[in-house]
C-alpha cells in the first residue's frame, strides 16, 4: 500500500495499463505474520497485502480510490528475449514415461504459468499442438522445462532462439551485462570461452584475495548454454549473474556445434558389439540396453555431415570357435547432457523430447529417406 488505506468489502477503482478504469469490490484482504497468511479487516500505508476479489490484475495496475482513481507510474517488465517451441510428444515412445501428455494438458500448463510468470509470454502457433513459449533467457525456460518434467509432463522443445527487434533498417538483438567472479587459476579458460561468443570485457577487478571480477557486454545468444560449461572450467568455484543491457546491433555469427549427429536407423536396444564398432566415429550418447526409435540422435559424428548408423546390430553366431571370441568388450562411457547442454547442442532441424525419465535427442523428421 502506498498510501490511503484499504478495507474488506471495499469498493476500489482498477485503473489498467492502458489508463481505463474497472471498478471491483474487495472480498478478502490478506496480511502476512512471517511466513503465514492472515486475513485482515484493513491496510494502511507501507503495508504488504493480498487482495482477492479482483479479476485479471496485471503487473504495473494499480488500485486506487473510486472517488479519486489515480495511477502509480506503469512498472516495465523486461522484454523476453529467448523463444522455444513447446509441442505434444508424438515420438514412437510417447506416454511411456509421463502422466500428461496431450496438447491440451500442455496448453492448459502453459496458459497457467503465464498468469503466474509476468516475465515469460505464451502464444499459439499455426499448429494447435505447438506454442511460442519466449522469456528472460534460457535459465527461465529451462526451470519452467524441468518444473514440468518434475510434474508428470512429455513434451518437445526446439532449439532455443534470439527474439531480434528491426530499427531504422538494422537488427537488434538483447545484450546482457556480465559479471563472474572466479579463482585467479581459471581466468584463462573464461575469457578463452566468452571470446568467440561475443563477449567484450568491460571491467577487471583484482581483489588480491585470490578471486578476479570479470564484467562483460555479451550477447544473450551468447550465454545459452554457457552455465554449464562455467561450473565445469571453473570445477564448480566460480559465480555467474548477468542482466538485461538493452539492444545493440547484431553481434555477428557465433560458432555452434561444428559436428554432424549419428542418427539410428531403426528401432530396438543398443548393444555392446554396434557401440564397439561405432565408437571410432564419434561419440555416443547411450550405453548398451537402452531402447532407440528410428530418427533418434544417439551420438556426435565426428565429420560435420549427419551419419545413420544401426546401433541394435548383433553380432553373428556361428558354431566355429575363434581364438578371440571370449575377448570382452571395452566399451568408452556415453556422454551424458544435462537439460541446458542438450538445448545447445541441438540444430534447427532437431528437437529434445523431454519426460519424467529421460531426456533424448531427435530428428525433427524421423524417417531417413525424407529427412534427405
Amino acid at each position: 500500500v502506498v498510501n490511503g488505506r484499504i478495507r474488506q468489502y471495499d469498493r476500489v477503482a482498477v485503473v489498467r495499463r492502458d489508463s481505463t478504469v474497472e471498478y471491483a469490490q474487495v472480498t478478502v484482504l490478506y496480511g502476512y505474520e512471517g511466513l503465514k497468511r492472515v486475513e485482515v479487516p484493513e491496510a494502511g500505508a507501507g503495508d504488504i497485502v493480498a487482495v482477492a476479489g479482483i479479476e485479471n490484475m496485471e503487473i504495473g495496475e494499480t488500485i486506487a480510490d473510486p472517488d479519486k482513481p489515480v495511477a502509480l507510474p506503469v512498472m516495465r517488465i523486461d522484454e523476453p528475449t529467448v523463444a522455444m517451441m513447446f509441442s505434444s510428444n508424438v515420438s514412437p515412445f510417447a506416454g511411456k514415461e509421463g502422466k500428461f501428455v496431450t496438447s491440451t494438458q500442455l496448453r492448459e500448463r502453459l496458459w497457467r504459468e503465464k498468469r503466474s510468470n509476468v516475465a515469460l509470454r505464451v502464444e499459439e502457433t499455426d499448429s494447435p499442438d505447438t506454442f511460442k513459449v519466449s522469456g528472460r533467457g534460457e535459465l527461465q525456460l529451462a526451470i519452467l522445462i524441468e518444473m514440468m518434467r518434475r510434474e508428470g509432463f512429455e513434451m518437445e522443445v526446439s532449439k532455443p532462439q534470439i527474439i531480434t527487434h528491426e530499427e531504422n533498417g538494422k537488427t537488434l538483438e538483447p545484450m546482457e551485462h556480465l559479471v563472474v567472479d572466479v579463482p585467479d587459476e581459471f581466468i584463462g579458460a573464461v575469457t578463452q570461452k566468452l571470446g568467440p561468443r561475443k563477449g567484450q570485457m568491460v571491467k577487471m577487478v583484482n581483489h588480491g584475495t585470490g578471486r578476479v571480477r570479470l564484467e562483460y557486454r555479451i550477447p544473450s545468444r551468447g550465454l545459452i548454454g554457457y552455465r554449464s560449461e562455467f561450473l565445469t572450467d571453473t570445477r564448480g568455484t566460480g559465480l555467474l549473474n548477468h542482466l538485461f543491457d538493452g539492444w545493440a546491433e547484431w553481434q555477428g555469427d557465433i560458432p555452434h556445434r561444428a559436428n554432424g549427429a549419428m542418427v539410428a536407423d531403426r528401432a530396438g536396444r543398443t548393444t555392446s558389439y554396434a557401440i564397439d564398432h561405432l565408437q571410432p566415429r564419434g561419440v555416443l550418447f547411450l550405453g548398451p540396453g537402452e531402447p532407440v526409435y528410428e530418427g533418434q540422435v544417439v551420438g556426435e559424428n565426428a565429420r560435420d555431415n549427419d551419419l545413420d548408423v544401426n546401433i541394435t546390430k548383433e553380432k553373428k553366431l556361428t558354431n566355429v570357435r575363434s581364438s578371440t571370441s571370449d575377448e570382452a568388450v571395452r566399451l568408452t562411457p556415453p556422454r551424458l547432457m544435462n537439460l541446458e547442454q542438450s538445448l545447445e547442442w541441438i540444430r534447427e532441424d532437431e528437437l529434445l523430447e523431454i519426460t519424467p525419465k529421460s531426456l533424448r535427442l531427435r530428428k525433427k523428421t524421423l524417417g531417413g529417406r525424407r529427412r534427405f
